[in-house]
This record gives structure tokens, C-alpha cells and sequence, in this order.
């Protein structure tokens, strides 16, 4: 048997908020706690105030793609990541400088911010991608 990712989670001061930037920008669906859900977390134990303070974002039943979690954070972010998100412009292929901009562009709409782009080689391979910042500052690159 081997390991599987289950959740990438982000700690974060609106989890909803943040939640629906990410699905997004992955096309998924905006998800909230639903019926039959929410009655079952409720049942168990959880508060409306426990479901306030998470959130999710998943693919669609059956489709492949990160699943992400979103819970509340006791401080704001400070410093720079040390884990990060790579999102691909254009899944399977290089995107063309034209998709990378377009899907830049997508993202900024969204409510990321732009650090920069790199334009440089890595020995002997070409690097293009952004460096972004989503709405609450977590950085990610965009390939």
C-alpha cells in the first residue's frame, strides 16, 4: 500500500472567501456545507461556528484534481511560504506566452495579485511562469 495526498489545506482569515477564490480558479464548483452534510458535522459534535470557520474546494464527483481545505487562522500570515502551489496554464502542454498571459489575467480578475514573472533558464531548460499572490497573500506560480 502506498500513500496518497488527501488535503492540501491553507490556514486562512476568510475560509470561504478563499475557498471560493481557489475553485475558481481550478473551475470548480463553489462549494458550501449542504444537506445531508451539514447535518451530519452538526451531529457529530460541530457548531454553526465550527462550520463558519471552514471551508473546501473539490472537483466535481469523479474528477480528477486537488482537493483543498480551508480552516481558520489564529494570526494573519507573516513571511514568505514554505510549501507552494504550482498551477498549470495549460494542463499536459507549455502554454504559449499568449495562454500564459490570458490565464494570468483570469487569476488577477479572481482577486490574485502579480509578483512577478520569470523569464530566465534553469541550466539548460527554459523557465516562464508568474509568480502570484492569492487574496490572502499565499503565494503560487503559475507554469
Amino acid at each position: 500500500m502506498s500513500s496518497k495526498l488527501g488535503n492540501s489545506t491553507f490556514y486562512a482569515d476568510d475560509p470561504r472567501r478563499l475557498a471560493h477564490f481557489w475553485a475558481s480558479v481550478f473551475h470548480y464548483p463553489e462549494l458550501e456545507w449542504e444537506e445531508p452534510m451539514k447535518s451530519q458535522l452538526l451531529a457529530a459534535g460541530l457548531t454553526e461556528a465550527d462550520l463558519a470557520t471552514r471551508a473546501l474546494a473539490e472537483p466535481p464527483a469523479g474528477e480528477p484534481g486537488p482537493r483543498l481545505f480551508f480552516h481558520h487562522a489564529d494570526r494573519p500570515k507573516s513571511g514568505r511560504n514554505r510549501l507552494h502551489i504550482d498551477v498549470s496554464a495549460t494542463p499536459g502542454r507549455e502554454p504559449s506566452r499568449e495562454e500564459l498571459d490570458a490565464e494570468k489575467d483570469r487569476l488577477v480578475g479572481l482577486g490574485a495579485r502579480v509578483i512577478r514573472l520569470v523569464d530566465q533558464s534553469w541550466g539548460p531548460w527554459p523557465e516562464l511562469y508568474y509568480q502570484l499572490r492569492d487574496p490572502e497573500g499565499n503565494e503560487f506560480c503559475l507554469q
